[in-house]
């Protein structure tokens, strides 16, 4: 099985706040910085999205790949890679940890990327690691900057 890469962040907010953010694939453009379009493809039958087209832009990396998502509950929620023109596998998972009585949430967030172009795997666990940490930044100030206007 391949490497993963894990990080976690505490944000101050409830887990409901935090997988709402995470769940509003419209609005990633808004904070992720990579993701420059998004795009839910299917529903799964509690409303939540099964399938989502990402167009990425992340400089060297330019990709227009399609995940498939699981929702585990109210506090995870994990994809697969259905098709990509660059990856090989992009397989990761939001796990969200209640704190404080539920006030504050840890957020952990897991990645596993596999591109079809020889990498090594040093180099390949470092941009893992950029992702991961982009991503949980964006969305802990994302979150805490409260609700945006619709």
């Amino acid at each position: 099985m391949a490497e993963h890469t894990s990080s976690s962040i505490d944000i101050e907010a409830a887990p409901a706040d935090v997988m709402g953010v995470i769940a509003d694939f419209a609005r990633y453009p808004e904070w992720t910085g990579e993701v420059k379009e998004a795009e839910v493809l299917e529903k799964d039958a509690a409303g939540r999205a099964g399938k989502v087209r990402l167009l990425l832009d992340a400089g060297a990396i330019k990709d227009d790949h399609t995940l498939a998502y699981t929702w585990t509950g109210d506090h995870e929620v994990s994809w697969t890679l259905v098709k990509s023109q660059m990856l090989r596998a992009l397989d990761g998972s939001y796990r969200l940890r209640p704190l404080d009585g539920g006030a504050r949430t840890e957020v952990t967030y897991q990645l596993t990327v596999d591109v079809k172009i020889p990498m090594l795997g040093m180099i390949k666990r470092k941009a893992e690691k950029v992702i991961i940490d982009r991503a949980l930044a964006g969305l802990k100030k994302r979150v805490e900057s409260g609700p945006a206007a619709s």
